[in-house]
């Protein structure tokens, strides 16, 4: 499996992707000009921006590495001379997810670096009224590489029963799109207010939607960076049980699947 970790993180680096990473990672320049604009909280505008850019590269790479890595390895032949090999299929999956996991992990760390730099310039020209606190903006890349790490394990659960890379891309944006509402539409619906207004049958469904598709929502630590406030160390905990709990699922969930596959 260590090998297959290696040879993923090698094919990454060959497509150029950690050159795309570093065109974007030039758009870091243009914050603190941006933050400008926003006269009373420059500090707290660049680390919005900061945060966002890191969350949308995040994503870029997340869904389309994710969804077309297991994809292009079969379109080129090459799961088959791998699997020919005294390798399991799991190991072989499990490979390309933790080689996967590991560029995001890289690439966060390089974009938060360039993030705290743009910051502490931010941060020196326009003095805010409360001082930056660091370690809830690096808790924050933190927790947002995890979730887009969870959100690998969604793409590569899609592509080993799709034959093609549009459901897993697709797919996994759905999810992604979906996971940021799925707690507040349960919450609403099985609110006193709702009572009246939703049908009985539409709570089962929702309950179901809510538990299968993955909650992100508590990956989001952004409002804490931004203002310097002390997160609830419990509910990272509670966060971080269920992002080894649910990546657990998806990757049991994917082996089963892919060990089932025909290779044609």
């Amino acid at each position: 499996m260590i090998a297959v970790i290696g040879i993923t993180l090698k094919g990454v680096f060959r497509d150029r992707v950690f050159q795309g990473i570093i065109a974007f990672a030039v758009l870091f320049l243009f914050i603190p000009s941006a933050s400008t604009l926003s006269m009373r909280q420059v500090t707290e505008l660049s680390i919005t921006l900061s945060l966002s850019l890191i969350s949308f590269i995040l994503l870029l790479l997340s869904v389309f590495l994710g969804a077309t890595s297991l994809w292009k390895d079969m379109e080129r032949r090459y799961t088959f001379s791998v699997l020919s090999l005294p390798i399991s299929r799991c190991s072989y999956l499990l490979g390309r997810f933790f080689g996967l996991a590991l560029f995001l992990i890289l690439s966060s760390t390089i974009l938060g670096s360039v993030a705290c730099l743009v910051i502490k310039v931010a941060a020196g020209l326009h003095p805010p009224d409360r001082p930056v606190v660091w370690s809830w903006l690096a808790l924050a890349i933190v927790f947002a590489t995890l979730k887009y790490i969870l959100l690998v394990g969604v793409a590569l659960l899609l592509s080993t029963v799709s034959t093609s890379f549009f459901l897993p891309i697709f797919g996994t944006i759905c999810a992604f799109l979906a996971s940021g509402i799925t707690q507040q539409v349960y919450e609403y619906v099985n609110s006193p207010i709702a009572a009246e207004v939703v049908s009985p049958l539409l709570k089962p469904i929702v309950a179901v939607l809510y538990y299968l598709l993955p909650n992100l929502a508590g990956f989001d630590l952004k409002v804490n960076a931004i203002y310097g406030i002390a997160p609830n160390f419990a509910g990272l905990g509670i966060t971080a049980v269920y992002f080894v709990a649910y990546t657990a699922i998806l990757l049991g969930l994917s082996s089963l699947s892919f060990n089932r596959r025909e290779m044609k």
